[in-house]
């Protein structure tokens, strides 16, 4: 059995009432998952959490002692609800400024349309003080690093512009190697297997995903590590083990489900 690589790890935390009331379907958390399992960033924890100042100190401290990177989305904005931008300052005892660059950048958007630069959006340009801005391309009203956390914007078209942003600034890590294993049984049955299996080799892991067609039922099991090697043998000995079992199994290429 092989040691598995070390790598950085990761958090999301989606901060907004209106996911948590249903009326926005989040759509950040699968985005940015796949973002950092490309880049060998392990994504271990995601959560999604109210517009409440206590709410968000508490997890925002409690994910930034816990994992490498933090990254949240939403609550950056001109409304009187947006209060992520003050509420993580004061998590980490700074202060909220009228950052000059952060100025800079809105003045530029505006200029030229109908849309006045009025309070509510210069309250966009409020920073922590000495906290990193995070570059919006999309709509210039620019999110911030301030320690280990990544503050971006709800919309996902435009977190995503500001993620692409910090491709550079993260340190990525060997990426885990993924085989589904297709199995015409459930997984009540090769329950044994399975565990045998994730047992005989560290770092591994592997998930069970039933699945039901007309007439016939299943379970896709999918092994996942950063040692292709022990993810290539644990897919050929659950396979094997299925197989003598009496049902079918058959192994699917890299990536596929």
């Amino acid at each position: 059995m092989t040691s598995p690589a070390h790598s950085k790890t990761a958090a999301i935390l989606v901060i907004g009432d209106e996911i948590l009331s249903g009326r926005t379907k989040d759509k950040n958390i699968g985005w940015i998952a796949e973002q950092l399992n490309e880049m060998g960033i392990d994504l271990v924890e995601a959560r999604v959490i109210a517009d409440v100042e206590e709410t968000i100190i508490s997890h925002v401290t409690t994910l930034s002692e816990s994992y490498d990177y933090v990254f949240t989305s939403g609550g950056i904005g001109p409304t009187h609800d947006d209060i992520t931008t003050a509420s993580i300052a004061k998590a980490f005892g700074h202060r909220v400024h009228r950052h000059p660059e952060a100025v800079r950048r809105l003045l530029a958007h505006y200029e030229g349309t109908d849309i006045p630069f009025n309070e509510a959006r210069q309250k966009m340009a409020d920073i922590p003080e000495g906290a990193t801005l995070i570059d919006n391309p999309a709509s210039a009203a620019p999110g911030f690093i301030l320690k280990n956390v990544y503050v971006m914007a709800g919309v996902p078209s435009i977190l995503q512009s500001m993620f692409e942003g910090l491709r550079d600034k993260l340190q990525g890590g060997q990426k885990k190697v993924r085989l589904t294993v297709q199995c015409a049984i459930g997984e009540g049955t090769i329950a044994t297997i399975m565990s045998d299996v994730s047992n005989h080799f560290e770092g591994l892991s592997v998930g069970s995903y039933p699945w039901f067609k007309p007439g016939q039922f299943g379970t896709a099991v999918v092994v996942s590590s950063k040692q292709k090697e022990d993810v290539y043998a644990a897919a050929d000995m659950i396979a094997e083990l299925v197989t003598k079992s009496g049902y079918e199994a058959t192994i699917l290429a890299e990536g596929q489900d």
